[in-house]
């Protein structure tokens, strides 16, 4: 779609407001909205917005960061191939943007740009990412000052996806509506507790669709009374959520395996190629710091637990739940097309862009490097004692985000991957986060993420 397209259709819509929108360091989907008439000249100069809102939080507070404070801007331009129609918005639309400086080039501090470079990375080997993500969320009432599950059904009860029949009809047509196509839908563990499967899409269509999904649900829950909270550990006695990335490298157009899914290998168990070993060692080697990027919350750490099926270690494994890295089973009769690995420890409070964009980059450093991810664990590596996981050189992910940063700080492939300025700034934004839920109770930390993500 070009920039007349999205003008027609806009109009063809009768819009009157088109919101440009991104998602910044603390993981919060942030934008402002043009009146549909001034659309043709915005498309191509963008908006304005202040260089400091990228170091601003997730709590509302500016982080400290050199050239990031009420002096200079960059422009929002959007991306006229994510623009969509808003079914729950009455004469609105939208499209995710790219943060672009006054001279016309992408600002280094732009996650959506610096997810755009590890594809462009992966296509200098003859590579492409496809990806889609497993959206969990809970729908809650807010009652008295407290958030209450909207149901008290079971896992994969039908009696919860009967309950909760009506809004999600209306937020799977709604998404059908924007263009994305589902998998699957399923009541999760805790009580109103949901999953929403995408169908994979190319490395940056799957992120933007992780900000459609979010944006789609919460909008058209709150048609119903209803709150969507996609945090973490929104209650502390219940399951947590996550954002499971299941990812596949495939031949790019023009390469010697074009068409070709390059984690298959139909000699090797569970049809896993050496290459697709080759990435879960990249991924494994760089785990603990990738999980800053992927779970980016202080909330986060309060669902990575062991025995909680989140993953708590390090490890892979076949159909492994517990292990870090999932190799799920293939599909019969299309086991080439269907192999991929799922990432298990992330969440909605990462930026999608920079999730996959560290996710691509850890694993593309163990295939430069043709790193050994050593055997798949064959039981929940928690039921191992120390000595035994030692051993076998598994450890614990780190349990709160300052360790996790500690990890990102010291990591050299994912700090040179992301950029000095990109890197700075995101953990500047993450630190004060942390720092401001140190002195807070556990139950207020939950209440505060609640409706962030």
């Amino acid at each position: 779609m070009n920039a007349q397209d999205v003008v027609r259709q806009a109009r063809e819509a009768n819009l009157r407001l088109v919101r440009f929108l991104y998602c910044d360091n603390g993981g919060i989907i942030r934008g402002k909205a043009t009146h549909a008439s001034k659309l043709h000249t915005r498309l191509h100069e963008g908006i304005g917005q202040t260089l400091a809102m990228q170091a601003f939080t997730g709590v509302e507070t500016l982080a400290t960061v050199e050239g990031m404070g009420p002096i200079g801007e960059f422009r929002l331009i959007p991306d006229p191939n994510t623009f969509v129609v808003l079914p729950y918005a009455p004469g609105s639309g939208s499209m995710m943007c790219d943060m672009i400086l006054q001279d016309g080039t992408a600002w280094e501090a732009c996650p959506r740009t610096f997810l755009k470079r590890m594809v462009a990375r992966l296509a200098e080997h003859g590579m492409r990412a496809e990806a889609a993500i497993e959206h969990e969320f809970f729908l809650a009432r807010e009652e008295q000052g407290h958030y209450i599950p909207a149901d008290h059904s079971l896992c994969y009860s039908s009696i919860g996806l009967d309950e909760q029949a009506e809004v999600i009809d209306a937020i799977l047509e709604s998404l059908e509506a924007q263009g994305v196509s589902i998998e699957l839908f399923h009541t999760e563990l805790g009580p109103a507790q949901q999953e929403l499967s995408l169908h994979h899409a190319d490395g940056l269509r799957a992120a933007d669709n992780v900000c459609l999904v979010r944006e789609t649900v919460r909008s058209v829950a709150r048609t119903f009374d209803l709150l969507a909270s996609f945090a973490p550990k929104p209650f502390l006695d219940q399951a947590g959520s996550g954002a499971h990335i299941h990812a596949s490298l495939w031949g790019s157009s023009g390469s010697e395996q074009a068409g070709k899914n390059l984690f298959y290998d139909s000699t090797q168990r569970g049809g896993l190629s050496q290459l697709g070993r080759s990435f879960i060692g990249g991924v494994l080697r760089h785990i603990r710091a990738l999980v800053a990027i992927t779970c980016g919350s202080p909330n986060s750490y309060h669902r990575l637990l062991p025995h909680y099926w989140s993953s708590a270690y390090e490890g892979y494994g076949f159909d492994n739940r517990e292990g870090a890295i999932r190799v799920p089973s293939l599909f019969w009769g299309r086991e080439a097309d269907s192999i991929n690995l799922e990432f298990k420890p992330s969440d909605h409070s990462g930026n999608p862009y920079l999730a996959l964009g560290a996710l691509l980059a850890a694993g593309l450093n163990g295939i430069e490097h043709n790193i050994d991810p050593g055997e798949p664990q064959e039981i929940d590596p928690g039921n191992y004692s120390d000595e035994e996981r030692a051993k076998r050189g598994i450890r614990r992910l780190p349990t709160s985000l300052d360790e996790a940063l500690d990890e990102l700080e010291h990591d050299e492939v994912l700090q040179q991957a992301l950029g000095p300025l990109l890197a700075t700034s995101y953990v500047a934004v993450k630190r004060n986060e942390a720092a401001f839920f140190k002195e807070k109770t556990p139950e207020e930390e939950a209440r505060q993420h609640f409706y962030k993500y």
